[in-house]
C-alpha cells in the first residue's frame, strides 16, 4: 500500500469502523467505512455524516433513495469487515449470510452491531471521488460488544491472509481518486 507521512497522520482521524446499509427498488447493499462523524452536539437535533466513496454501489442506492443505516461494529466483527469490505455489492448480495430486518424506511438494520443509526439524507456534498451524505438521525438501536471496532485495532489484528486483498483494495482505491480529485458542481436533487 502507498502511504506518505502526511497520509499516516491523516489515518488518525478516521472514525470507528461503521457498516453502511442501502436500500434501493427492492435491492439492499452494505459496506464498510471509517469516516463517519458526528454532526451535531444537540440531543434535540441528532445528525450524522459519512463519506461514501463514489464507485461503491451503495453510493448509488443513498443517492437514489435518501435513506441509509450506519452501524457502529464492535471488535467481534472482524468476519463482517472482511464479508461487506472486500468486495463489491455489484458482484455478489453482500447481505444474504448477513442476520438483518427491515428498519423504519425498508433500509436494514444488522442484528448485531455495537450501534445503529437509521438516517434520512437532508443533504450531499460532493468530495470529488467521494460524497459526504449529511444525514438525521430517525432511530437508533444499541446493541451488543463491550468495544466499538476502530481502524486503527483492525489494521492490527486483521488476519494475515486478508492482508493482499487489503492492499489490493486500497491500491485501487488510491488509483481510482488519483483521477476524480475534481470536485463537481453535483447538487444532490433528494431522493428520486
Amino acid at each position: 500500500m502507498e502511504t506518505t507521512p502526511a497520509y499516516e497522520l491523516l489515518r488518525i482521524f478516521a472514525s470507528p469502523l461503521v457498516a453502511i446499509t442501502s436500500h434501493w427498488q427492492g435491492k439492499s447493499n452494505g459496506m464498510i467505512s471509517d469516516a463517519a462523524i458526528r454532526a451535531s452536539i444537540s440531543p434535540r437535533v441528532p445528525r450524522l455524516s459519512v463519506y461514501v466513496h463514489r464507485w461503491h454501489l451503495s453510493h448509488e442506492y443513498i443517492w437514489k433513495s435518501g435513506r441509509l443505516t450506519v452501524h457502529l461494529l464492535h471488535q467481534g466483527q472482524l468476519e463482517l469487515v472482511h464479508q461487506l469490505g472486500f468486495v463489491s455489492g455489484r458482484k455478489q448480495d453482500k447481505l444474504a449470510d448477513v442476520p438483518h430486518r427491515p428498519g423504519l424506511e425498508q433500509v436494514p438494520l444488522l442484528a448485531d452491531c455495537y450501534a445503529a443509526f437509521e438516517c434520512r439524507v437532508l443533504n450531499a456534498m460532493d468530495t470529488g471521488y467521494s460524497t459526504l451524505f449529511f444525514g438525521e438521525v430517525l432511530a437508533t438501536h444499541r446493541g451488543t460488544g463491550e468495544t466499538p471496532l476502530t481502524a486503527e485495532w483492525f489494521r492490527a489484528n486483521m488476519p494475515a491472509a486478508w492482508k493482499a486483498d487489503s492492499d489490493r483494495n486500497y491500491r485501487e482505491a488510491q488509483d481510482y481518486i488519483d483521477s476524480h480529485t475534481a470536485i463537481a458542481s453535483r447538487p444532490w436533487p433528494g431522493p428520486a
